[in-house]
C-alpha cells in the first residue's frame, strides 16, 4: 500500500514537473512570436507570472509573519505572566489571537500550497533540454550549466539576504532576534554556493523570483506602515 501511495505521489510529481517545462516552451513560444526567441526572457517572464498568480498566498503568508512579530512582546509577556500555569497561558494567548484576528498556522499554510509548484519548477529548470541553437543568453553560453563568470550566484546571494533583511526587519529583540540575524547571513551565504553548481536557467529564476517579492514586501510593508 505505502509503495503504491509512493508511486502516486511521484506519478502526480513528475506530471507537474512536466507541466512546468511545457510552460516554458510556450513562454519560449511566445518569445518567437514578438521576434526575440530567448529562453532567458522566456523564464524571466515565466517567473513573473508563477509570482504573480501565487502572490495572493503569499501576501497571506507575509502578512501573518508580520502579525506574529507585532506580537511577539506581548506573548513574552503572557509567557512570563503565567509561566508556572500552562494551560491559562495557551488560554491567554488563543484569546490573544482572536482579539486580533491572527491565527499562527495561517502563515504556514500558504507556504505548504506553494511548495509543490515551487520544487516542480526547480527540476523543470534544472533538467530542461533547451532547443539548439538558443541556449545562450546575455553573458551566459548555456543555461543549462552553472554561470562560469559566478555573476548569477552573488546575485542570487544578494537578493536572499536582501529580501530576508527585509522580511526580518520587523523581528524583536532577543535570542530570536539573534538567531534570525544568524540565518540572514547564513542563508545567502548557502544559497549563492549552491548556485555556484546549478544550471544558469535556474539561478535566473531564483533571482527574479527574489526581485518580484522583494518589492511585493515593500509595497505591503509600507500600506502596513500607513496603516500603524
Amino acid at each position: 500500500m505505502y509503495t503504491q501511495n509512493r508511486r502516486r505521489l511521484l506519478g502526480i510529481f513528475d506530471a507537474l514537473v512536466e507541466f512546468m517545462q511545457s510552460l516554458v516552451m510556450y513562454s519560449f513560444d511566445f518569445t518567437k512570436l514578438i521576434g526575440i526567441p530567448s529562453y532567458g526572457i522566456a523564464i524571466i517572464l515565466l517567473t513573473i507570472v508563477i509570482k504573480a498568480i501565487l502572490a495572493p498566498l503569499t501576501v497571506k503568508q507575509i502578512k501573518s509573519m508580520r502579525g506574529m512579530q507585532a506580537l511577539q512582546p506581548k506573548i513574552k509577556e503572557l509567557q512570563k505572566k503565567y509561566k508556572n500555569d500552562p494551560k491559562k497561558l495557551q488560554e491567554e494567548m488563543g484569546r490573544l489571537y482572536k482579539e486580533l484576528g491572527i491565527n499562527p498556522l495561517s502563515g504556514c499554510l500558504p507556504l505548504l500550497v506553494q511548495m509543490p509548484f515551487l520544487i516542480a519548477i526547480f527540476y523543470a529548470l534544472r533538467d530542461f533540454p533547451y532547443e539548439a541553437g538558443y541556449e545562450a543568453f546575455l553573458w551566459l553560453p548555456n543555461l543549462s550549466v552553472p554561470d562560469h563568470l559566478y555573476i548569477l550566484p552573488v546575485l542570487s546571494a544578494l537578493s536572499t539576504y536582501v529580501m530576508s533583511k527585509q522580511s526580518g526587519s520587523a523581528a524583536s529583540g532577543g535570542a530570536a532576534a539573534g538567531q534570525q540575524k544568524i540565518m540572514q547571513i547564513f542563508m545567502p551565504l548557502f544559497i549563492g554556493y549552491i548556485s555556484l553548481n546549478f544550471a544558469s536557467g535556474l539561478v535566473i529564476y531564483w533571482v527574479v523570483s527574489n526581485i518580484f517579492q522583494m518589492i511585493q514586501q515593500f509595497f505591503i510593508y509600507r500600506n502596513d506602515n500607513k496603516e500603524i
